[in-house]
């Protein structure tokens, strides 16, 4: 029992000794509100150690006077974001206010500086401040000002959250800053008759829409089918249209090949005795005739990117190619002829071609993902 509370008592005494240097170490690199913090955080369970008490009543004071100094070199600042950097060191201090003040011990001894009220006042002045900020970049009209007014409202929120005014703010200036983006349905030569034509058991118009709208990598572009563009009501600020402008299943093409194989093989045996036997030999002959059966099938598919009047912005080429093949044999002669390795393949299982629909499925496959690539990293830079 006593060696149990020896140890606790030695763990006891470690951890404070510990605690205690760590916040002298960041009261001695200069980090006072972060000394000032981790000092009353340990001060909680301890309020009368000495050495803790003497660390942060030096470092609140220290740290106060290092806020205040940049709070008035802030103040006399042009910079129109200085309200801003005010009310962080304002944030600051009553982070530090709040820290001592959740040990009554410790708060009666540094006696800290209420600064709350501060932060309501700089609080407001930094949100105006977004908010104007973002009322002139909307009056630029272009889609890069936009954005910027998205951002500054987005800022002016972190300020005045909930506030209707720089929501509405907000949203109306993404509506300006994003681009539209309609993907058409896909067309083969001909005309609108891709929609046979699935990938998994879904139209690959809806699974390239559906993979754009969920990784577009571009807050600021949204993708739309045309019949929800229709049905929303979107402003169109760009489309994308696809055609096949090739698509050809090809047909098997045989490569025969034929070879001549014999064998010197036992026709009789004579038995004299039985340590006496007489063999007589003679040479037996096949033809094997091998076939390599391929099927080699091509899809090409054209994307172009129109702006709203019809313009061509961007235009590329996606091909993909499926080749299948395979080989069997047959013989004929005298089978005798054969070696096991001849044997195994003209035994061997012959395999059919995949069907006409899962070769397109496979074209298709792969000319989706290189034009979803393309069309993501055509659009980021936007």
């Amino acid at each position: 029992m006593k060696l149990k509370l020896y140890i606790l008592l030695l763990t006891g005494i470690s951890i404070s000794a510990v605690s205690c240097k760590t916040a002298s170490k960041l009261y001695e690199k200069g980090n006072y509100t972060e000394a000032v913090e981790l000092a009353a955080k340990k001060l909680q369970k301890d309020p009368d150690d000495p050495k803790l008490l003497n660390i942060i009543q030096s470092s609140y004071r220290y740290a106060v006077n290092d806020h205040e100094t940049r709070i008035r070199a802030n103040a006399e600042s042009s910079n129109e974001l200085k309200w801003e950097w005010i009310y962080n060191e304002y944030v600051s201090l009553q982070r530090m206010y709040d820290a001592i003040y959740r040990v009554p011990q410790v708060f009666t001894i540094v006696n800290p500086a209420d600064y709350s009220s501060y932060l309501v006042t700089y609080r407001e002045k930094a949100g105006d401040t977004r908010y104007d900020r973002g009322i002139a970049f909307m009056q630029r009209y272009d889609k890069q000002s936009y954005r910027n007014a998205y951002r500054e409202f987005q800022a002016a929120l972190k300020f005045k959250p909930g506030n209707r005014d720089v929501i509405q703010k907000m949203n109306e200036a993404y509506d300006y800053a994003v681009t539209n983006v309609v993907i058409l349905p896909m067309q083969q030569q001909g005309g609108y008759v891709y929609s046979s034509y699935t990938v998994g058991g879904n139209n690959l118009d809806d699974q390239l829409i559906r993979n754009l709208q969920y990784n577009s990598g571009n807050e600021f572009v949204k993708f739309y089918s045309a019949w929800d563009a229709r049905s929303q009501h979107i402003r169109v600020d760009k489309e994308v249209d696809m055609r096949l402008t090739n698509l050809d299943i090809g047909r098997y093409y045989d490569n025969r090949s034929t070879r001549k194989v014999s064998k010197e093989i036992v026709v009789k045996e004579t038995v004299y005795k039985p340590d006496s036997i007489v063999k007589e030999y003679a040479r037996v002959f096949a033809n094997i005739t091998t076939i390599k059966r391929t099927l080699q099938s091509t899809a090409l598919l054209q994307v172009n990117v129109r702006d709203e009047n019809g313009r061509r912005l961007w235009s590329e080429n996606f091909s993909s190619n499926h080749n299948w093949s395979t080989e069997f044999s047959s013989f004929t002669g005298d089978e005798r002829a054969l070696s096991e390795n001849d044997k195994q393949l003209i035994n061997r299982r012959r395999e059919f071609a995949p069907t006409e629909s899962e070769i397109m499925r496979c074209l298709l496959d792969e000319i989706s993902n290189n034009a979803l690539y393309r069309i993501k990293s055509y659009f980021n830079q936007y």
